[in-house]
């Protein structure tokens, strides 16, 4: 079995400044892709779907920007 995949690096959703929230952001946004379907091979057969489909990778930068949210709540980013 594999070793289980820590959905928060770190533990922590606090970080130094908003880039690094950002970065933050899409390694999260990565691995619940990684969670979703955890055999490498059947990811790397599916991006060429997804690279060419607008609608598909419009719903990867909406999961980025929910990720990002959370991360700016908790840093008070909006203060």
């Amino acid at each position: 079995m594999s070793e289980p995949v820590q959905l928060i690096p770190g533990n922590s959703l606090i970080t130094k400044t908003p880039e690094e929230g950002r970065q933050l952001a899409v390694k999260m946004s990565r691995l619940i892709i990684k969670i979703t379907q955890p055999d490498p091979a059947v990811r790397e057969k599916l991006r060429p779907v997804y690279a060419e489909d607008a609608a598909m990778l419009l719903a990867v930068g909406q999961v980025v920007a929910t990720e990002f949210a959370t991360i700016a709540a908790a840093n008070n980013y909006w203060r």
